[in-house]
Parts: structure tokens; C-alpha cells; sequence
């Protein structure tokens, strides 16, 4: 069998904050058990099964793009260049990759795109729940400089209490201004 890792984003959706993307190669006979999309996990769960993935996975990494660079080059090749950082910087090189969507980010290593992989794949569920727990941490500490805006509770992601603290201070350093709302007039 190839050594191979699965790879998936997190935060292509927020109006803040960096994406972020892990790339996990699970032992073969690894003894995680619950692994799923991170999307359907408590945070406690999510927590206790990174603590499994980092233990029971030959090799793991995380990437970032910075929400300045989402600006620049838009968020689906922000999200393949944060995905290409995470397979390419893993200390281990698989043989072949696994990511969840449609898009495979230019790499020399063979990949498959597989719709709704964070539900079928579980190295892809791994590397779901590894970029999660490391963009939350992200958003947290982020909330701390920039408290207005609740990134604590919301993750950047657009909740109604986001939308009035944009309202009321504007866009911070770390917003996506190339994204909705900042696009109408009203915020610029």
C-alpha cells in the first residue's frame, strides 16, 4: 500500500482570519476511533481526537495564507497554495494524496480530488480536524488584539454580531476586503 496522506482547508468561507490547510499520513493500523468531518464535532471531541491524530499519524503539517494574500490572489488559489504548503512541507513525503472538493493544488505529488471527503476519507477527516483546531487557536489569539469583533465566538466566519462590529469600526487588518460586505459601498 502507498504511503498517503490526506490534505483539506479550513476558513475558505470566513470573512477573516487566514485559510488554513493540514496535511496527515496515518499509520496504517492506527487506533483512532470517532474520526469525521470536523464540521459535525464538539470542540472537546475535536480537541481529544487531535490529540489521537498527532499520535497515531506517521507525519502531519499545517500551512497558512494570510487573509492580505486572499485579497491578492483570491480564496480558491489561496486555498490550493495553503493546501500545497501542508503536503510539501510534511517531514515525510507520501506517495499520494487525498484532498476533499474538486481542486488539486499543483504539487509533484499524485493526488485525487474527492467531493465530500471530509465524510469518506479518514485521513482527510485527520487533516480536517487538525486545521480546524489550529485556525480556532489562530482566531482566539486574533480576538485578543482585535476585540471588537468577537473572533473568539464567530471564527471570522460572518454572524449577525460580526456584521454590527463591522458596522460600527470598520474592517480590521485582518478582514478579506475583497470579500462580501466590504465590497458595498457602505464599507469602503
Amino acid at each position: 500500500m502507498k504511503l498517503l496522506a490526506g490534505l483539506d482547508e479550513v476558513g475558505r468561507g470566513s470573512v477573516a482570519g487566514p485559510v488554513v490547510a493540514a496535511a496527515v499520513i496515518l499509520k496504517k493500523n492506527h487506533q483512532i476511533f470517532g474520526l469525521r468531518d470536523s464540521k459535525t464535532l464538539s470542540s472537546l471531541r475535536r480537541s481529544k481526537l487531535e490529540k489521537d491524530i498527532k499520535n497515531e499519524s506517521i507525519a502531519w503539517n499545517v500551512a497558512i495564507v494570510s487573509s492580505k494574500k486572499i485579497d491578492k490572489i483570491n480564496i480558491l488559489q489561496s486555498s490550493l497554495l495553503a493546501m500545497k504548503k501542508a503536503i510539501e512541507g510534511l517531514n515525510i513525503k507520501p506517495e499520494f494524496f487525498l484532498v476533499d472538493g474538486l481542486y488539486l493544488p499543483k504539487t509533484n505529488i499524485p493526488g485525487r480530488a474527492i467531493i465530500k471527503g471530509d465524510s469518506k476519507c479518514e485521513s482527510i477527516m485527520a487533516a480536517s480536524i487538525v486545521a480546524k483546531i489550529y485556525r480556532d487557536k489562530l482566531m482566539i489569539e486574533l480576538s485578543k488584539k482585535y476585540k471588537h469583533y468577537s473572533f473568539h465566538l464567530n471564527k471570522g466566519y460572518l454572524t449577525k454580531v460580526h456584521l454590527e462590529a463591522i458596522k460600527k469600526y470598520g474592517p480590521c487588518k485582518e478582514h478579506r476586503i475583497s470579500f462580501r460586505p466590504f465590497k458595498t459601498k457602505e464599507y469602503k
